[in-house]
């Protein structure tokens, strides 16, 4: 019984954790769109890594083609969705999913 519920408490913490970091990435996705727009101060690539990282990869990856930025940036392109398959697999292989 025990591990059923320590099973259950970290699932529901990975789930919160990635859907509070996930809404973070989309929308500092979103707001570096825009100030790309207007020629104003950026957002750091490494911060959208990291983002991407603290298990903020699903909304990152959501923004980049929602928004249609740093779909260019083999990167971009090719990083965030390979720290999304890396997120997944450690997942699987640590019996969270």
């Amino acid at each position: 019984m025990k591990k059923e519920i320590d099973f259950v408490n970290t699932l529901s913490f990975v789930l919160l954790a990635s859907s509070l970091m996930s809404i973070v990435g989309f929308i500092l996705m979103y707001m570096d769109k825009r100030r790309a727009k207007k020629n104003h101060w950026r957002i750091k690539e490494s911060t959208l890594f990291i983002t991407s990282a603290l298990l903020g990869s699903p909304g990152v990856l959501l923004g980049m083609y929602a928004f249609r930025h740093k779909t260019k940036h083999a990167s971009f392109v090719y990083g965030v969705p390979a720290i999304l398959f890396i997120q997944i697999f450690a997942l699987y292989y640590f019996n969270i999913i």
